[in-house]
């Protein structure tokens, strides 16, 4: 299936690539650094940066996006999304923009257009709790973080 997706490109991101899926299997479609064509960006070991990607989604009711690290920039570098996944609903028209945080050993400097996270789409559904005064039981009940083994 197909969800078709509006996208507003900004001043500061005419040019960037078009965000894409990089092959016919890949979930997220990878998103560019929108910093100017002759400046950089340096995320210092231990500091984090909010990235522009210079553009804004329109996204159907019932869809998040949500903005995740990419893995060769993890394994690289040690830069990965800090809110990871970070969430964009589909009532914001803001431009996306991404967390990033170096917990490498070294600067990383970015570069106008580096792919820096992926975007992955994915339907949500409208929730409402209901307050009980008991819930059901289940095998596991109350036991968490890592009650049920290694």
């Amino acid at each position: 299936m197909t969800i078709r997706i509006g996208l507003k490109w900004l001043a500061h991101g005419v040019g960037l690539p078009l965000p894409r899926q990089q092959t016919a299997g890949a979930a997220g479609l990878d998103l560019a650094a929108a910093i100017g064509p002759d400046e950089e960006m340096t995320i210092a070991p231990g500091d984090y940066a909010m990235v522009p990607t210079g553009l804004a989604i329109a996204l159907p009711e019932g869809f998040e996006a949500q903005i995740r690290p990419r893995s060769g920039l993890a394994a690289k570098h040690g830069i990965t999304v800090l809110n990871s996944p970070g969430t964009v609903d589909a009532d914001y028209r803001g431009e996306v923009k991404i967390l990033l945080i170096n917990h490498g050993k070294l600067p990383f400097v970015l570069r106008r257009g580096e792919r820096v996270a992926q975007m992955v789409v994915a339907r949500v559904d409208a929730v409402e709790l209901v307050e009980m005064d008991e819930l059901d039981a289940t095998e596991r009940g109350t036991g968490g973080h890592g009650s049920t083994g290694r």
